[in-house]
């Protein structure tokens, strides 16, 4: 069952302007925490220490996302063209059209996650049997689960539902539940949920007697003694790999909390942290970004942020979050009012979320289609 946590009603959305405010933090937020962390993935404290001292800012040449960015700018995309008529069928064309079915980028699909994923989809599995794997509880879900809570701005568990769909071509169990965490929590931010009913938003979509909610809630106890406190609640010692999805989404909501929200804080804790650096930095500043608005992260930081490269995802080069934020925003508000009451009910005809046949572009299709790849 879920979680029992107390949650604060969510506040209501605000004005169009509020609303891009923060979808333009929580994707910037995640790029920047990504290109922070990404020098320091897979190390240990002592390791980050030893070479850098106290992560401060980058440290990289030429700072940039890494496949966390550019499959959130992935999702984003995918989820502005379908809305809340989002299926799975949608996912797993998506994954064909513009990953599976085309050449890759020097990461080859970047985590052991997505690699699993696109090896099943090229063997013609399809989903949901495309997610089992042997990485079905990585945190390839939650690096890319952002964007739900952007679109689902307020609305904890229709972002939570969409982040399900999303992840069933990839990920199972604890991989769902910590993409799920994420998107909750950034869609409670995104309506100024204070960082107590984020988290609360969070724990309340996923099962209480999960991993991923065992974790969250050790860390979130540990926030207020500091990162070292909350490393020691949550990682698992002696553990060769760093992107268990319950682990790396507690790491960045105890960052979060341990920060009360501070997006310079929330991400510089969270990459000193170590372990999948990137990914819970990339979470943290999400949380923190939706939280504080764009205006909160540094601008030296912003400015450092440009189009996705392609590295990973050759078909995502070019988009930049902000735009994929911009398009969020905007395809949310224009999408019809009882469209996600429609969806929540299971509702995902053959006319998707507006109920225009299948020959004439929703307004969702039409808006996508400008930025689509």
């Amino acid at each position: 069952m879920a979680s029992t946590a107390c949650i604060p009603p969510a506040p209501a959305p605000g004005d169009a302007a509020g609303l891009r405010d923060r979808a333009r933090g929580a994707l910037l937020g995640l790029a920047v925490g990504d290109a922070l962390g990404a020098p320091a993935e897979n190390m240990k404290p002592s390791e980050i220490r030893a070479r850098w001292g106290r992560i401060t800012g980058y440290v990289a040449d030429r700072p940039a996302g890494t496949d966390d960015t550019e499959y959130a700018i992935f999702s984003g995309l995918l989820l502005a063209r379908h809305g809340a008529g989002l299926t799975q069928a949608h996912v797993e064309t998506a994954w064909h059209e513009w990953i599976a079915d085309r050449e890759e980028g020097p990461f080859r699909g970047a985590g052991f996650s997505e690699r699993g994923t696109l090896e099943n989809l090229r063997r013609g599995l399809a989903a949901p049997i495309s997610a089992q794997h042997r990485h079905a509880w990585s945190d390839g879900l939650a690096m890319r689960a952002a964007p739900h809570g952007v679109f689902a701005a307020g609305r904890p568990a229709e972002a939570a539902r969409l982040a399900a769909i999303d992840g069933s071509v990839s990920h199972e169990g604890e991989g769902i539940y910590g993409g799920q965490a994420v998107a909750a929590g950034v869609a409670a931010a995104m309506a100024g949920a204070s960082t107590v009913a984020v988290a609360a938003s969070a724990l309340a979509v996923v099962p209480d007697d999960s991993w991923t909610a065992r974790c969250l809630r050790r860390a979130l106890t540990a926030a207020h003694r500091g990162e070292r406190a909350v490393r020691s609640a949550v990682v698992i010692g002696g553990y060769p790999w760093t992107d268990l999805a319950p682990e790396a989404v507690a790491l960045a909501f105890g960052a979060y909390a341990a920060a009360d929200g501070d997006f310079t804080d929330s991400v510089l804790t969270a990459v000193n942290m170590g372990r999948d650096a990137d990914t819970t930095a990339a979470v943290a500043g999400a949380l923190a970004g939706a939280t504080r608005g764009v205006d909160a992260i540094p601008a030296d930081w912003a400015r450092a942020i440009g189009p996705a490269r392609g590295t990973c995802l050759p078909s995502m080069a070019g988009h930049h979050v902000l735009q994929v934020a911009d398009l969020l925003t905007r395809v949310a508000r224009e999408a019809p009012p009882d469209a996600g009451n429609a969806e929540t009910a299971g509702s995902t005809g053959s006319t998707g979320s507006t109920g225009k046949p299948p020959g004439e572009p929703s307004v969702t299709a039409r808006a996508a289609a400008r930025v689509g790849p």
